[in-house]
């Protein structure tokens, strides 16, 4: 996932802010201060409970347990892109969506084990006869939409049809077409389905009302995450509305969208048609969840500060005025940091150095340029480790065995070396490629600048967000085009396995004409058989160490230079009970979330 391609749809704060506009965040603060201590601060007019817990407590532990139902969550975010759940491309609205969007897997509620996917709507993880080709599931008995209707294995199907409708249902991700579409005989989706026996998408097949079978393209041994996202949760044709489901979606979980308002926010009630008998996962402790929408990052902050919210689930943390604060204490004389959890994120920032441009297109001046990168700078430009966790690997921190981490720093000398071993000793001219956006931006002046130092001279050009991931740099002949030597990007798997962080940049037939994701344009036979014989690997052992060589063979090309993983501190409400840390989605998680 391409964290700023979605820069078009989100808010300021998530793209950064320099000089002036941190002034005015500070003003905002004073005011949000204001406004948030004088407004109510319990859904009963009690007051607010502080609550117990400690540094991290949520991470591997549970943040102030409780098994008591009843009361208001109070959730505040940014933008909801959609809530139509094949639709939706955001972390933070994806856990919204476990209230009610259920899928045939989910992620796990245990501490510290976030990233494992359980059972959910199906009665196991699917099994596969034949190494990740086929896929079947079974669906649970009892399980209800909203609106009483037994789920069947065909709303599921018609769930993952709908992504297939890319001229109505825009936005979500589109692995299931990438896995399940015939590329001789394309599937248009649902709106569009001319065949006379309208059996649809002709890769999946429910022989009866609880098995679905999936026949994909190519082994997939992470298909079951596929089917954790919520664009594969199921959707009742006869209360579908297009393009305007999003506005009334029917739920299977244990809460109902029952109102969206853009100023009073979206409102969840229980759904009575949930059992908990089928639900594992789900604790549905409050009676009523409320999301506030469209808030800053800084008030968002204060809300929780002030006891008026319970959780942020935007997943960009909190802000620079409120990490100020975490050494001092709040009312009661609890340490504000007691209610925090540091997490490191996934998000992978990095240099690509497009294989189909020269200068960049010799391995030795690739090599120059990693060389002649200093992460500790760079740290320090996005705010220090408690902002930014150094990185030189293609593999995310909160992924197991990952391979060995070092730390170089620069060695300009090697630098110099590798710029003669490719006929350029001088150095050489390139356009570095950035999003307009003033984290992106200062981060690329500060290569650029440390590039100086051996003689490659670096243009930072900023590009506009919206467009910089679907064409300027996810066109690769647009980035031949325009000498782009060097592109600035930031990158996070969909979902937690190595095979999600690494494919979409390293695998050759991979690169597509608009939205490539392969930055590098690296295009490596050796490099896709590895890939093959990772996805083939049946013992995780043995794939785990095969997803290692992919990385390592990837990193030995110097087609990708990894500089720092986003670190992001979460602080819980004061009144948050159940936090747990749901590491997929960096926030706590709603599924367990209670107030009482």
């Amino acid at each position: 996932m391409d964290i700023e391609r979605l820069a078009d749809r989100r808010p300021a704060w998530v793209r950064g802010t320099r000089g002036r506009v941190a002034g005015i965040a500070v003003a905002v603060l004073l005011v949000v201060v204001l406004a948030v201590s004088c407004s109510g601060t319990g859904d009963d007019g009690t007051g607010v409970p502080v609550q117990d817990g400690a540094a991290d407590a949520g991470l591997t532990g549970v943040r102030a347990p409780s098994d008591q139902a009843g009361g208001v969550l109070r959730v505040v975010t940014g933008e909801v892109d959609s809530l139509d759940p094949q639709r939706s491309y955001l972390p933070g609205v994806w856990n919204l969506m476990r209230l009610y969007a259920r899928t045939l897997v989910t992620y796990s509620t245990e501490p510290g084990r976030t990233g494992d996917l359980v059972p959910d709507l199906a009665t196991d993880l699917g099994t596969t006869p034949d190494g990740g080709t086929t896929w079947t599931f079974t669906l649970r008995d009892g399980v209800r939409f909203e609106n009483g209707r037994a789920i069947t294995s065909r709303d599921v199907k018609y769930g993952i049809e709908r992504s297939f409708a890319s001229d109505v249902v825009v936005g979500g991700p589109t692995h299931v077409v990438e896995l399940l579409d015939d590329p001789e005989n394309p599937y248009a989706g649902p709106y569009q389905d001319e065949a006379a026996d309208k059996l649809g998408l002709a890769a999946v097949e429910t022989p009866d009302d609880r098995t679905v079978v999936f026949r994909l393209r190519a082994p997939s041994p992470d298909f079951p995450y596929v089917m954790a996202l919520p664009s594969s949760s199921p959707v009742p044709i006869e209360n579908d509305t297009g393009g305007g489901y999003g506005g009334d979606p029917v739920s299977t979980g244990p809460y109902a969208v029952t109102s969206v308002d853009a100023v009073t926010g979206i409102v969840l009630d229980r759904n009575p048609q949930w059992d908990p008998a089928t639900d594992d996962v789900r604790t549905a402790l409050p009676d009523q969840v409320i999301v506030r929408t469209g808030l800053t990052g800084v008030e968002r902050d204060q809300a929780l500060l002030a006891g008026s919210a319970d959780v942020d689930i935007s997943g960009t943390g909190i802000q620079t005025p409120t990490t100020a604060r975490l050494t001092g204490d709040v009312e009661g004389g609890a340490p504000l940091r007691d209610r925090v959890d540091e997490v490191t994120s996934g998000v992978v920032r990095l240099l690509a150095l497009p294989t189909n441009v020269a200068p960049t297109d010799n391995a030795d001046c690739r090599a120059a340029v990693a060389q002649a990168v200093d992460r500790r700078a760079v740290q320090e430009v996005l705010g220090g480790s408690g902002n930014a966790v150094r990185t030189s690997q293609l593999w995310p921190r909160g992924l197991d065995g990952g391979p060995d981490e070092p730390d170089p720093g620069p060695d300009l000398d090697a630098a110099r070396k590798s710029l003669a071993a490719c006929g350029q000793p001088d150095g050489f001219a390139t356009v570095l490629a950035v999003p307009d956006a003033a984290t992106s931006v200062t981060v690329a002046e500060e290569i650029a600048g440390q590039l100086a130092e051996i003689g490659i001279r670096a243009e930072v050009r900023p590009l506009a967000a919206p467009s910089f991931y679907a064409t300027d740099v996810g066109n690769p002949d647009n980035v031949a085009a325009n000498g782009f030597g060097i592109v600035l990007a930031t990158w996070t798997a969909d979902f937690p396995t190595p095979g999600s962080f690494l494919v979409p940049l390293v695998d050759g037939r991979s690169v597509s004409p608009v939205g490539n994701t392969n930055f590098a344009r690296l295009a490596d036979p050796a490099i896709d058989g590895l890939i093959d014989a990772a996805r083939a690997a049946g013992d995780p052992a043995a794939a785990r160490s095969a997803w290692q060589e992919v990385a390592a063979a990837a990193g030995d090309t110097g087609a990708y230079v990894p500089l720092t993983e986003t670190r992001v501190q979460l602080l819980a409400g004061q009144r948050l009970r159940n936090g747990v840390v749901m590491t997929p989605f960096t926030g706590y998680d709603l599924a367990t979330a209670g107030v009482r």
